[in-house]
């Protein structure tokens, strides 16, 4: 006989494919009937090129995203365990997706899941300080003026000295 219970879908996908936020929102809510709180965060390309963005029009501009498979994905799950850990959250899901993005196309999605909304909201924003600047992630931008790699950001890391390092250090800190 059929089992009518929901199969837990995995906790961190890294896909070249998009992704949708309310399928992957019900999917998480459906695991749990003690979840009271879910927080989401999409992030997406923008234009980095301040005359193109200023005056609003199309452009070619592309962002490349490039990881180490198995490495990354690993990366992440410790994240995860450390959000579930500090803020008891009842579910997580991370998508990060790869390969060539234009602008205004989803990059990565999070998703916390806990029974009360403060929670919730602090293990995304962990999370995303943690991915922005942990995550074995390499980013390159591309457009009609060239191509450049995208260097560590001291705003970000400075976003992410207010979490304290996780256990065991992180692998790949840039500190």
């Amino acid at each position: 006989m059929p089992s009518s219970a929901t199969v837990p879908s995995p906790r961190v996908s890294v896909q070249v494919a998009d992704f949708d936020v309310s399928t992957e929102v019900a999917a998480l809510r459906a695991q749990d009937a003690q979840i009271g709180a879910l927080v989401s965060f999409v992030g997406t390309v923008r234009e980095w090129l301040p005359a193109v963005a200023d005056a609003g029009a199309c452009s070619p501009s592309l962002l490349e995203l490039e990881h180490y498979p198995g490495m990354t994905e690993a990366a992440i799950e410790a994240m995860i365990d450390e959000a579930t850990r500090r803020f008891d959250l009842r579910g997580v899901r991370v998508i990060h997706r790869i390969g060539r993005l234009p602008v205004g196309d989803q990059i990565v999605l999070v998703v916390t899941a806990s029974g009360h909304r403060g929670q919730a909201f602090a293990g995304c924003e962990f999370l995303m300080d943690w991915l922005k600047t942990q995550a074995p992630f390499w980013k390159k931008e591309i457009s009609a003026q060239g191509e450049r790699w995208v260097e560590a950001n001291a705003r970000d890391d400075q976003a992410l000295t207010r979490w304290g390092p996780l256990p065991g250090g992180s692998p790949n800190a840039r500190t």
